[in-house]
């Protein structure tokens, strides 16, 4: 397979992971903190591979793309999984006390 295209199968995959996103909001604690870390291990996985890429591909604006996605996607992603993990930590644990 032409790497060009094994490029455009991670920006796929991490724009499906932005469409695909779960509702964070009725899930508990616990749930939310383990989704925190799996995004946060895509996120470095992603990164990695596009490292990769930038050692065996000739095509600098496509990879260029990918790190711009990947870092755009789970970021926002992460934050938004942040604030309600706090939020949920804060209702679950602290107020509880």
């Amino acid at each position: 397979m032409d790497e060009p295209d094994e490029i455009q199968k991670l920006i796929d995959e991490i724009s499906f992971r932005k469409s695909n996103s779960k509702e964070y909001e009725k899930m508990n604690a616990e749930d939310i903190g383990k989704e925190l870390r799996e995004v946060m291990k895509f996120e470095q996985e992603s990164f990695k591979k596009i490292e990769e890429f930038e050692k065996t591909q000739d095509n600098p604006d496509l990879i260029k793309y990918a790190k711009m996605i990947c870092k755009n996607t789970t970021q926002r992603e992460i934050t938004q999984i942040q604030e309600i993990y706090l939020k949920k930590i804060d209702e679950e644990y602290l107020k509880s006390k």
